[in-house]
């Protein structure tokens, strides 16, 4: 009798980035103050690290 291959359950997804890897941040100009730009640019995220999938103990 052939037997199925069980595939893995499919990891969820990071709360942060929603699954893609990748956030977006507002750019600061200045070096004092700081001050935020309406501009966005995209950044790793430190939550999963930039693979999508939601860290352990979550």
């Amino acid at each position: 009798m052939a037997t199925r291959k069980k595939t893995p359950p499919k990891p969820a997804a990071c709360p942060d980035c929603s699954g893609n890897g990748e956030i977006t941040e507002t750019v600061r100009v200045g070096a004092r103050k700081g001050r935020a730009t309406e501009n966005r640019q995209a950044a790793f995220c430190l939550t999963c690290l930039g693979t999508g999938e939601a860290p352990d103990g979550e």
